[in-house]
């Protein structure tokens, strides 16, 4: 009995471990050419800029790309895992981490936007007097405002905690509220309970017509721009490391960024992100 136990036992660590351990699966597939590219991202997936830098490349390449909705966190410790072949991120100092421990290479830079804080109408803060974005964010504590964090270790959690910790305070209370979602999903709540929130200009673009209560309260600090980069797994260490380094390539070139130059003019009347050669001035 209890060597069928122990042998049960061993079952479910094994069961518990090979389900942690599994590919994550894909939010979406692009194309469907032979070769298969597993990329990790957040809002670029969110708001349709990957699709058609996939379409573009796919179709030189007979490939198809699996896109996991991650963010910048996430993503880099799937491609840590080898779960996915590339990650496109906006967290530098991690990335660069990533680059010197040896599991991530080929970091280039592809675009970048803004944050903005974003909040009720009526300012209960008086965000709109700051003098910088740290001065927002201490306001917003003071009047213990109800401020949103995504709290998932994100790109945008990332900076979030980084204003916190120049501004000298550990957000804690009622005021402050957790949503553990995407982009999105938290701008919306915010726009529901009439919260600030850091959301990024590409969103906020493309989600505003459809946000009641919330206006742009503070912008402009060099703090809060916000800079894209690629990185891919290392040769030969995942199946579509190969072809991440092509689409790395692909999205360096003119061809890629043009699309990211223009993508939303279209449908918005303005484009949702800045391209490589403008996010230079602010990658580090």
């Amino acid at each position: 009995m209890r060597r069928t136990r122990a042998l049960f036992f061993a079952l479910l660590v094994w069961l518990s471990t090979s389900a942690a351990a599994a590919d994550p699966p894909c939010t979406a597939v692009y194309g469907n050419g032979q070769h298969l590219l597993r990329l990790a991202t957040g809002s670029p997936g969110e708001l349709g800029l990957l699709e058609e830098l996939a379409a573009a490349f796919n179709a030189d390449h007979d490939s198809r790309l699996c896109w996991i909705k991650a963010g910048s966190g996430k993503s880099l410790q799937l491609l840590r895992s080898g779960r996915v072949d590339m990650v496109m991120v906006h967290a530098p100092e991690a990335e660069k981490k990533a680059v010197s421990e040896g599991w991530a290479t080929q970091r280039t830079l592809l675009a970048s936007n803004e944050f903005y804080v974003v909040g009720p109408a009526s300012d209960p803060a008086s965000v709109r007097g700051a003098t910088d974005v740290v001065d927002a964010y201490r306001r917003i504590a003071e009047a213990e405002a109800v401020f949103l964090s995504r709290g998932d270790n994100s790109g945008t959690h990332k900076k979030e905690r980084m204003i916190w910790s120049k501004a000298g305070i550990q957000p804690r209370g009622r005021w402050y509220m957790v949503t553990g979602t995407f982009m999105w999903a938290t701008l919306k709540k915010a726009d529901e309970v009439g919260g600030y929130f850091m959301t990024d200009s590409s969103t906020w673009v493309a989600a505003r017509k459809d946000l009641r209560g919330l206006r742009v309260l503070f912008r402009g600090d060099p703090l809060l721009v916000n800079v894209y980069h690629a990185l891919c797994a290392p040769p030969q260490t995942t199946e579509g490391a190969r072809l991440a380094r092509r689409f790395i390539e692909f999205l360096a070139s003119d061809q890629g960024q043009r699309i990211i130059r223009h993508y939303g003019v279209e449908q918005y009347g303005e484009p949702l992100y800045n391209d490589a050669a403008y996010a230079a001035q602010f990658a580090h």
